[in-house]
C-alpha cells in the first residue's frame, strides 16, 4: 500500500478537470467537501486553446479579408499591414486574466480545495494527486471525470524530429510566417488555414482525405474543397511517408514523392479522449478502443460513484455539449432519485473558417441510407436580397426533411454567419417543428439574410 506522508482527505465530490467540469460546484454543494483538481490551465480548451481565441483570431482575419475585398464593391482601400503581436496580445491579454482569475478562486475561494496536481486513479473511488513533489491521497463519494482531450500528433511526425505547433501552441507564436504546412483536413485545420491566409501567410494543406471536412454533408464538403483550392494549396488523398527540417523550414514527404515545405508546421490531425494517464484501469472504469470513458444516458460510468462528461467521454468534442452534459451531472450529482438524461438528439456544429459552414441532424445521405422518404432544397445565398448586396455567388443552405411528416432531419449551411442563421432550424427540430410551420408561422424581416432559410423551407416538396 502506498504510504501518503500528509495523509487521506474524503470529500464528498471530486472532480478532475476544470473546463465544463469546474461548473458542477453548483449551490447544491455549498455544504459538502468539494476537490478540483487540475494539472494544467483553468478553463480547459475552450478557453484557453479552443473556442475563443481562435474565434478572436477569426474575427481579426474576416476584417483583413473585408479590406482585401473591399473594391467589388466600390470601396478602394489597402491593407497595410498586419500586426500579428498587437492580435496575439490583445486576445490573451484578455483570456489569461481569466484563466489565473478561475485558478484563484477554486484555490482561495470557499467551499472548495483544489489541487494543481495530476491525478490518478488506485481504486473505484480513491485518487492519488501527485502535486508538485507530494503525494496526496483523495478519496470521495462521488468523482467526475471531466479532463478533455488532446491533439493527436501521428507518428511520422513525431518520430521524425521536426519542429512542430499543434492548436494548443500555434496561437501564441512570436511572429508571422512567410508559409506554412497544415497537416489535416478537419475543423481545425480549416479554421487556422482561414486564419492564418487571411493574415497573410502562404498555406499548404495536406490531407490523407479525398475531401476537405468530409464529415460534413457530401455536398456542402465538395463545395467547401473547390472554394479552398482557390485560396490555398491543397494537397488531398495525400499520404505523409516522412518529414525532414528544421525551425524555419520543414517539408513533408508524400508518398507521390513530391515534398510540402513551409516555415512552419501546423499538425491538425484529430484529439483523443486524456485518459492514458488517469489509471482508470485501477478503478475498473471502462473505455473504448480509443480511450473514450463509457458513459450512459445519465452520465455515469460502470463504476457507482463514478461520472463523466465533455470530451473525454462524449462522441461530440463540442463545448455546447460538454456544458450541456455538465448542467445534467450537475443535477443528477444532487439528485440521485431523479436523475436526467443527456440530450443529444439534435447536436449542432460549426466551423468557423472561410466560408463559415453549420450543420445540424442527418446529411442527405445518412437520411436516404436509413430509408426515409426526404424533400431537399439548397437554397442560394445570392437569389435573397441581401445575397444580392453581398454580391454572393456559392454561399448555401440546405435543408433535408421528412416527405410524410414534414418534420426537418438536417440541415448544412455554407456562408457568411452559418452559425446564426442555422438556428431556427435547430429551434424547429428540438421543438418538433413541422417546416411549413416554421416558414409560414411567423414573420422574416425584409431583405434581412435570414430570408435565405425562409426560402429554402418554402421550397421543400410535401405529399
Amino acid at each position: 500500500m502506498a504510504f501518503y506522508p500528509w495523509g487521506v482527505t474524503h470529500f464528498d465530490l471530486a472532480v478532475i478537470g476544470t473546463g465544463s467540469g469546474n461548473s458542477l460546484v453548483t449551490p447544491d454543494f455549498d455544504d459538502k467537501r468539494v476537490a478540483v483538481i487540475e494539472e494544467g490551465l483553468f478553463g480547459g480548451t475552450c478557453l484557453n486553446v479552443g473556442c475563443i481565441p481562435t474565434k478572436m483570431f477569426v474575427y481579426a482575419a474576416e476584417v483583413a479579408e473585408t479590406v482585401r475585398d473591399s473594391a467589388r464593391y466600390g470601396v478602394d482601400s489597402t491593407l497595410d499591414g498586419v500586426r500579428w503581436r498587437d492580435i496575439r496580445d490583445r486576445i490573451f491579454g484578455r483570456i489569461d486574466p481569466i484563466e489565473a482569475a478561475g485558478r484563484d478562486y477554486r484555490v482561495n475561494g470557499p467551499n472548495t480545495t483544489a489541487y494543481l496536481g495530476h491525478a490518478e486513479f488506485v481504486g473505484p473511488r480513491e485518487l492519488e494527486v501527485q502535486v508538485g513533489d507530494r503525494r496526496h491521497e483523495v478519496t470521495a463519494d462521488q468523482i467526475v471525470i471531466a479532463t478533455g482531450a488532446h491533439s493527436v500528433v501521428p507518428e511520422v511526425i513525431s518520430q521524425s524530429g521536426v519542429p512542430f505547433h499543434t492548436s494548443d501552441t500555434i496561437m501564441r507564436i512570436d511572429a508571422l510566417p512567410a508559409s506554412m504546412v497544415i497537416l489535416g483536413g478537419g475543423f481545425i485545420a480549416s479554421e487556422f488555414a482561414h486564419v492564418f491566409s487571411a493574415l497573410g501567410v502562404a498555406v499548404r494543406v495536406v490531407t490523407r482525405g479525398p475531401l476537405l471536412l468530409r464529415k460534413e454533408d457530401a455536398e456542402i464538403s465538395a463545395q467547401f474543397t473547390a472554394l479552398a483550392e482557390r485560396k490555398w494549396d491543397v494537397h488531398l488523398a495525400a499520404k505523409v511517408v516522412g518529414a525532414k527540417g528544421s525551425a524555419g523550414e520543414v517539408a513533408l514527404e508524400l508518398e507521390s514523392g513530391e515534398l510540402v515545405s513551409g516555415e512552419l508546421l501546423l499538425v491538425a490531425t484529430g484529439r483523443r479522449p486524456n485518459t492514458e494517464r488517469l489509471g482508470l484501469e485501477r478503478a475498473g472504469v471502462a473505455t473504448d478502443a480509443d480511450g473514450t470513458v463509457v458513459v450512459d444516458e445519465f452520465g455515469r460510468t460502470n463504476v457507482p460513484g463514478v461520472w463523466s462528461l465533455g470530451d473525454v467521454s462524449s462522441a461530440y468534442q463540442l463545448k455546447h455539449v460538454a456544458n450541456h452534459e455538465a448542467r445534467v451531472v450537475a443535477h443528477n450529482l444532487a439528485h440521485p432519485d431523479d436523475l436526467r438524461a443527456f440530450d443529444h438528439r439534435f447536436v449542432p456544429s460549426a466551423v468557423f473558417t472561410d466560408p463559415q459552414i453549420a450543420s445540424v441532424g442527418m446529411t442527405e445521405a445518412a437520411a436516404r441510407d436509413a430509408g426515409r422518404d426526404v424533400t431537399v432544397v439548397v437554397q442560394k445565398f445570392g437569389d435573397t436580397a441581401y445575397g444580392w448586396a453581398m454580391e454572393d455567388t456559392s454561399s448555401i443552405f440546405k435543408i433535408i426533411a421528412d416527405r410524410r411528416t414534414k418534420l426537418i432531419l438536417g440541415s448544412h449551411v455554407m456562408g457568411p454567419m452559418a452559425s446564426t442563421l442555422i438556428q431556427p432550424i435547430i429551434q424547429a427540430m428540438s421543438f418538433g417543428q413541422t417546416a411549413p410551420d416554421v416558414a409560414r408561422g411567423q414573420y422574416w424581416i425584409h431583405p434581412a439574410l435570414a430570408e435565405v432559410v425562409e426560402n429554402a423551407l418554402l421550397g421543400l416538396e410535401f405529399d
